[in-house]
């Protein structure tokens, strides 16, 4: 089993929709589980949300939802082969987050690529990934496709502070910001030119990080 903590203290950095997106790219070959540990319950409301689609369309994999610290340690004891954790957007929620870091094996960090979200990214790194120790990665979210060099820039800003960042990165496109409310994830995104942009965009973030972690167990 593997745990995965996607954690941004800015809200808005795209943390739910990477949840939901890398679990059902990870549920077409292992069975899956989301935990929405974020008050917010975004992760709850798209879940509800995708129960009204036809059933080939729904979920691929199960969504609980737990923000008690006591509870969130006992992940590991699960039976699935990868859980994916929607971590409290702020930091107020300090033992909440600390809970799940500590029963993780990887982490997360989405965040769009302008100054002002970088800043709060490097300081949850700061205060919640680097005293833990863990692999991580960050992945640049809601890209301007028509820009892509602003994600390069920021891959390459963080990059020269020592942080690891994937080489891949996530687009801006409506499918992701209409997901939500329809309930849809990019394994169900209607077949338009740009959805499945938006959609291979969340599978080669997947397979990097898949591929990532498939090096970490042979070792």
């Amino acid at each position: 089993m593997r745990v995965v903590a996607v954690v941004n203290q800015k809200g808005g950095a795209g943390k739910t929709t990477t949840v939901m997106n890398l679990a059902a790219v990870a549920a077409q070959s292992s069975k899956v589980l989301v935990v929405d540990a974020d008050p917010q319950a975004s992760v709850t409301m798209w879940a509800t949300n995708a129960e009204e689609l036809p059933e080939k369309e729904q979920l691929q994999f199960d969504v609980a939802t737990e923000t008690d610290p006591e509870a969130l340690t006992q992940m590991r004891d699960l039976d699935y082969d990868t859980v994916f954790v929607d971590t409290p957007g702020n930091l107020e929620n300090i033992q909440v987050l600390k809970a799940i870091v500590s029963q993780s094996d990887f982490i997360v960090m989405p965040t769009e690529a302008t100054p002002l979200a970088l800043l709060p990214l490097v300081y949850t790194f700061e205060k919640i990934v680097q005293p833990f120790g863990l692999d991580y990665r960050v992945v640049i979210t809601k890209a301007d496709s028509r820009s892509p060099q602003d994600a390069l820039d920021a891959q390459e800003m963080l990059r020269e502070q020592g942080i690891l960042v994937c080489n891949s990165f996530v687009r801006a496109y409506k499918a992701h910001e209409r997901a939500p409310m329809y309930g849809t994830v990019v394994t169900s995104y209607e077949k338009t030119r740009n959805s499945e942009k938006a959609t291979m965009d969340y599978k080669d973030v997947a397979l990097e990080l898949f591929s990532l972690w498939a090096q970490t167990r042979k070792g």
